[in-house]
């Protein structure tokens, strides 16, 4: 079976054990099918996914013009913090920053690699754990936009992590955290602003990912640079496909590129 598309995040469903399903153009792969499966990937060409042209990739699947230029890579999404859409004020886009920032937001806290704080808007609940390769997570707040929920992720990041540990995720090297406890000894860092908004008595997530054998030295694949692999599929985590040799692949940091995909 051959496939190709360009490379976008994968698509997730929280069952007991997360489904993946990679968008291929013309096809959409069910990616846990693929365990245990011999699979060739080769690098073709670039396509920016907002202008769709065959321009090389720059950030975030945009190429170097739409990076700067569209409203999906504004500096607040990386730093929420920045969001001004509530005071009417415009960065790219008032009408789309107006659509994502004034939504409902979640600050939480997950446990990948180790306890992290995050911001997410509602609705990507559970995913954007999923994508992080968070196996466990809790909601601290629940806020009406994405500002509120910024500053309340850079007051309690002086107390808890803001990254994950790639490797360590993927080695399934972590340590049993409570989160319940984690969250109730923060809640008095949050501002005062999201006080009100503080979630009470809720309870840990628990996700459950579909992964064969983890890596001991996980070596990340570089496609544009290698240009062709194959390797057998043994497991998927946060947004990597793992590999039985412990070549492991970031579909995500990948975006906009156009591959071909032959299951053996």
């Amino acid at each position: 079976m051959q496939y190709q598309g360009v490379l976008k995040k994968m698509t997730t469903e929280k069952l007991d054990t997360v489904q993946y399903y990679l968008d291929m153009k013309s096809d959409f792969i069910n990616v846990n099918q693929l365990l245990n499966r011999e699979i060739t990937l080769s690098f073709v060409t670039y396509e920016c996914l907002n202008c769709h042209l065959e321009k090389e990739v720059y950030r975030q699947g945009f190429c170097k013009k739409c990076f700067f230029e569209t409203p999906n890579a504004g500096d607040w999404i990386m730093r929420p913090e920045l969001s001004k859409a509530h005071l009417g004020e415009e960065d790219r886009d008032l009408e789309y920053e107006k659509s994502v920032q004034l939504k409902p937001h979640i600050v939480y806290l997950a446990n990948s690699s180790n306890v992290k704080v995050g911001v997410t808007r509602k609705q990507q609940v559970p995913t954007r754990w999923i994508d992080q390769g968070a196996h466990e997570a809790i909601e601290i707040v629940e806020v009406p936009n994405r500002y509120l929920a910024g500053i309340t992720e850079v007051a309690l990041k002086e107390h808890v992590a803001d990254k994950t540990n790639w490797r360590k995720m993927l080695k399934n090297d972590i340590d049993d955290e409570n989160l319940v406890a984690w969250k109730e000894k923060l809640q008095s860092f949050i501002p005062e602003e999201a006080q009100q908004y503080i979630i009470e008595n809720n309870k840990e997530t628990l996700i459950n990912f579909p992964v064969k054998k983890y890596p001991l030295k996980p070596k990340s694949l570089n496609i544009v640079k290698e240009q062709t692999y194959t390797g057998k599929l043994v497991g998927i985590k946060g947004q990597y496909l793992i590999f039985e040799d412990e070549r492991v692949f970031n579909v995500r940091s990948n975006e906009g590129l156009v591959v071909n995909l032959n299951v053996i």
